[in-house]
């Protein structure tokens, strides 16, 4: 998955919900667009390889396989989490674990959001319940979301020579523009020159200032040490993923490589990276390249690894987020909350 800037390009503050009420409606409207991409997907994906072929595939499937998948997904939820709170205590933003769990478990439903724009609930989240201002942490989504492509990029690139040399192009590239991108951030003369540059055209001075301000905030985050400590903490979680799609394919039968594995659940993830948790183009490349990749792996099995696998990451992390959003709205209940705790 490539990384998102979610910060608005238009001159002025960043979007941000009306109320918790407000972005429970948007949610909704979000899963049922996505719920019905998904299922006009597999669906059409299943008449194309043969409904009976893909449901024999499901019968023979050993569900003994997906309890410890399930778990690493939990286990890359948990490790994202710390790595949100870690970095929100780089920035001086102290909020207790239990209440930055309710906030970082209803981002994970924003990510069927457009352009991921509506993990801004996060900061906004932040900002209810201890007056930082967005536009501090901001930073801290930034780096979170980046480290966790990095991590993804990094996974994907070891081996994408091996088993999709004609494709390395869409890892290697994102790799030197993500390169580029920190070298100009490590540079404060290089940034504040682009910056104070854009803050001299009249439509965007507001907008050059907030950057400003942000810009500090994104150093702190991607400092030497805090970048070193949450790419690695990201590589962990998301190589768990790429072991829990390892141990779907075993339950089908086949005989895949921890290697392939991760270089095909790592590759699909930098690919949908583009769409609203990936819908469409992760879901596509996990049906059709482990087809080619992954030995004794038939279509109907290759179609079903997708669908489980989505299953136990994407959609499992879709539910914790709208557990978690409604708990958000039921506290906070649209109101103006700066004067109390709203997850008192």
């Amino acid at each position: 998955m490539t990384p998102v800037d979610p910060i608005s390009a238009r001159g002025h503050a960043p979007p941000e919900p009306a109320s918790a009420n407000d972005l429970i409606l948007r949610f909704r409207r979000w899963l049922v667009w996505g719920v019905a991409l998904a299922a006009l997907m597999y669906v059409g994906y299943s008449v194309w390889v043969g409904i009976d072929a893909v449901a024999d595939a499901l019968e023979r499937f050993s569900w003994l396989f997906y309890v410890p998948a399930i778990l690493l997904t939990l286990l890359n939820y948990s490790l994202r989490f710390w790595k949100w709170h870690y970095l929100l205590g780089r920035l001086g933003v102290r909020i207790p674990w239990k209440e930055d769990a309710w906030i970082f478990g209803s981002g994970l439903a924003m990510v069927l959001s457009p352009g991921k724009v509506g993990e801004l609930l996060k900061p906004w989240l932040v900002r209810e319940r201890t007056g930082t201002p967005m536009v501090q942490t901001i930073p801290a989504l930034i780096t979170e979301r980046l480290t966790d492509g990095i991590a993804a990029l990094v996974l994907a690139a070891i081996s994408v020579s091996t088993y999709a040399g004609d494709r390395a192009q869409y890892v290697f590239i994102p790799i030197a523009l993500t390169i580029g991108g920190l070298a100009v951030l490590s540079s404060q003369r290089l940034s504040l020159a682009i910056l104070n540059a854009l803050g001299r055209v009249r439509p965007l001075e507001r907008l050059a200032a907030r950057l400003i301000e942000m810009y500090t905030a994104m150093r702190i985050c991607v400092a030497p040490v805090p970048l070193v400590v949450t790419v690695l903490v990201s590589m962990v979680a998301w190589g768990g993923e790429c072991v829990g799609y390892w141990l779907v394919l075993k339950g089908f039968g086949a005989s895949p490589t921890l290697g392939v594995s991760t270089f095909l659940y790592a590759f699909a993830t930098v690919s949908g990276g583009a769409s609203p948790g990936g819908l469409g183009i992760a879901d596509g490349v996990l049906v059709e390249l482990p087809k080619r990749l992954v030995l004794g792996l038939d279509p109907g099995s290759a179609l079903a690894s997708a669908l489980l696998i989505r299953l136990a990451t994407l959609w499992l992390g879709v539910v914790i987020g709208a557990f978690a959003l409604l708990g958000v709205g039921a506290r906070v209940k649209g109101s103006d909350v700066s004067s109390k705790p709203p997850f008192a």
